[in-house]
């Protein structure tokens, strides 16, 4: 287990923005901003950081940055924010041997838990990945993945999810299918395996953000309880941009979820949903999401270049304008100002 801080971090819940890649024009690794980027999200009141995930690049593996940039990370967290409890995530992918050698890499450098990608591992059977969850969990704490199927994941049912709850090193889940059936899969298995207690539920659909954040799921355990699951926050690439109003719309949510639901709430959530339509290119399968968010990290000045490592890796024809009318509608959901206020602070 992570240490009992941590833990309890864990367990409250909040914003862990999915961290960027800063890069130059010229595709080189951009330390300072970087570094700016992550002081950026700990000022913003994030309550972690996740590193090494899909929204930092898979392909800083090949380029040889993997570990540099996650030393970066820690760095920066007990250089900006020391005594802090920050939940630091380190993804991890790959086949068994690759994903054991990433979590020791990880544990290493002080990261508390592993975010487990099961994308590119189609063909193996739920035992197969069971064994492989429960060799990672040795090294370090597991949160789990369910990545959507248009961003490399595979369909992983109730089974699956009941199972793998019933591992001992579990200590959360990211939810993030983008498909209501398969969300209720994971919490349904979590429920009937006995865990709500101790799995904290994240999630990562950047469709239904605040729809997650807001609901209280009513299940039926096979013993005959009820019990009610929900999501104590996110992980999230759609929280590495406008991370200060992320953190207000989940102290917003907390609060609804302790009386009525304010009409506001539901008109928030459909903008949120279509701002994340144009950022994460929604209408090209999301592939300039990536680029995409970079792109809005970039307009505020908090990246040099929307650049990713794979060149061919970029917006779609008509995103930027996709991104500019979405500002432009709805300005409330930036946290501009704040980071023109702090700006140069976080870039010294």
């Amino acid at each position: 287990m992570p240490p009992a801080r941590i833990h309890t971090a864990l367990r409250r819940g909040g914003v862990i923005p999915a961290h960027p890649l800063a890069l130059t024009s010229s595709g080189r690794w951009d330390v300072r901003y970087q570094r700016a980027l992550t002081r950026y999200y700990l000022d913003a009141g994030a309550t972690g950081l996740a590193v090494g995930v899909h929204t930092t690049q898979f392909a800083l593996r090949k380029a040889g940055l993997y570990p540099p940039v996650l030393a970066l990370g820690r760095e920066t967290v007990a250089e900006w924010a020391p005594g802090r409890p920050v939940v630091t995530v380190a993804g991890v992918i790959g086949p068994t041997r690759q994903a054991v050698a990433e979590a020791g890499v990880a544990r290493d450098l002080g990261y508390h838990v592993a975010l487990l990608s099961l994308g590119g591992l189609d063909r193996w059977t739920d035992h197969r990945l069971i064994a492989h969850a429960r060799e990672v969990g040795q090294i370090m704490p597991l949160m789990g993945f369910y990545l959507q199927p248009a961003a490399g994941g595979r369909p992983l049912g109730y089974r699956f999810w009941r199972r793998f709850a019933e591992l001992d090193n579990v200590v959360a889940i990211k939810v993030a299918p983008f498909n209501r059936y398969q969300t209720l899969d994971v919490l349904r298995g979590v429920a009937d395996a006995g865990q709500l207690d101790r799995i904290a539920l994240y999630t990562g659909n950047d469709d239904a953000i605040v729809a997650d954040l807001l609901t209280r799921f009513r299940m039926t355990t096979p013993a005959g309880r009820t019990v009610t699951a929900q999501f104590v926050g996110g992980l999230l690439g759609h929280w590495a941009f406008w991370t200060r109003q992320a953190v207000a719309l989940v102290d917003r949510c907390r609060a609804a979820t302790r009386g009525s639901i304010p009409a506001s709430l539901h008109r928030l959530a459909a903008a949120t949903t279509e701002a994340n339509a144009a950022v994460f290119d929604a209408a090209n399968g999301f592939q300039g999401c990536i680029a995409g968010i970079n792109e809005v990290l970039r307009r505020q000045g908090l990246l040099r270049s929307a650049r990713c490592l794979d060149p061919a890796e970029r917006m779609s024809a008509g995103q930027s304008a996709m991104i500019t009318r979405v500002l432009r509608s709805y300005p409330e959901l930036t946290d501009n100002d704040f980071v023109a206020r702090n700006l140069d602070r976080w870039l010294s």
